[in-house]
């Protein structure tokens, strides 16, 4: 790994029941932040979101399918090779992944629910611990006829795991019993109803964290206790302006290491957002939007040095990378990969 970059491997997910290839394995260039492929398997079906394990040995994917499921793969070499068992996570549409406390967790997005499984000292899955099914639904009768998990995340404590629900305009506070895998729901946050929450990213200070709302192009500020466990909504702030036209779905936020700075990664408009940060982090402020590389932008990262964005555009089937001004954080567009029906870029 070059420390001028931060990041030695790019790991890509995709739809391979679109064309993808289902996990790439790319290196990045240290100066340049370009990607060239090393090695894919799609060994996993539709793996649309990935997660690294600790020491970056092994790596995680959901299978977004009906009935979902979760596996394990071997990354020391340059192709992924899948060990242990792929898992059922009881639940359907599985959007997203997160490791907490020994433990996978997936968010469901069809079922609407969130499954935890084990992780052995291996590397490798055990069967489903624990569902917690999400409950409600929301006023936009298309989208949110019911509950629809679509990320769960780890608060920067390490105490909390939350999910974030676009069915029920909602995010879900729980514990993680490090032992038996019981999810113990503690809070709901709820938000403005219509806004369809998709994902969440939290602020370096760990006291606020920032819902980027996918039915409604805003971002919803939030304060965090993470002595409590509670999450309070403060503030709602644009991500387009007002005479951005046509229909867009944010789908990814990204904050800056230094906290100066929020990414936002807009579908149909196929742009990201810049918002500048207050001392204070609770009132970004629209800058300005840039072109994202090519057409629906499923996915937005920052690499772990800070300096690039990457998007994974996912009907144009690329990934595109970007240096960031340091002063004003703007992104500049510095090249693409293709990568058919792309879902996700990780780090590691």
């Amino acid at each position: 790994m070059d420390s001028s970059n931060g990041a030695g491997r790019a790991f890509i997910g995709s739809f391979t029941s679109a064309g993808g290839r289902g996990i790439t394995v790319a290196a990045v260039d240290p100066e340049t932040g370009a990607l060239t492929v090393l090695g894919a398997t799609d060994a996993v079906t539709d793996p649309s979101y990935l997660a690294l394990g600790p020491g970056g040995r092994v790596l995680y994917a959901v299978s977004e399918t009906e009935p979902g499921a979760a596996a394990a793969l071997d990354v020391t070499a340059d192709e992924p090779r899948p060990v242990g068992e792929v898992r059922a996570v009881d639940g359907d549409g599985p959007t997203h992944l997160a490791l907490a406390a020994d433990h996978l967790v997936t968010a469901n997005y069809g079922s609407g629910s969130v499954s935890v499984l084990p992780v052995a000292g291996d590397g490798t899955l055990g069967p489903v611990a624990a569902v917690l099914a999400h409950e409600g639904g929301g006023p936009v009768a298309d989208r949110q006829e019911g509950p629809h998990a679509h990320q769960v995340l780890p608060d920067p404590s390490g105490d909390w795991v939350l999910s974030v629900d676009l069915g029920t305009d909602s995010v879900r506070i729980c514990a993680l019993d490090r032992a038996t895998g019981e999810l113990r729901p503690h809070g709901e946050t709820a938000l403005r109803a219509g806004t369809g929450p998709r994902h969440l990213a939290f602020h370096p200070s760990g006291r606020h964290a920032y819902v980027l709302n996918e039915l409604e192009p805003t971002v919803t500020v939030c304060r965090w206790d993470a002595t409590a466990g509670v999450l309070e909504p403060v503030g709602e702030t644009p991500v387009l302006s007002e005479d951005a036209t046509g229909e867009s779905y944010a789908s990814e936020v990204v904050v800056a290491h230094d906290g100066r700075f929020l990414w936002a990664a807009n579908r149909g408009h196929d742009s990201i957002s810049v918002l500048a940060l207050d001392a204070t982090g609770e009132q970004p402020s629209l800058v300005t939007t840039v072109d994202c590389g090519g057409h629906w932008p499923r996915d937005l990262a920052l690499d772990p040095a800070g300096r690039r964005l990457y998007t994974a555009n996912e009907r144009s089937g690329n990934v595109a990378w970007f240096t960031v001004d340091p002063e004003t954080g703007i992104p500049r567009h510095d090249g693409s990969l293709e990568a058919p029906a792309a879902s996700c870029v990780i780090f590691g």
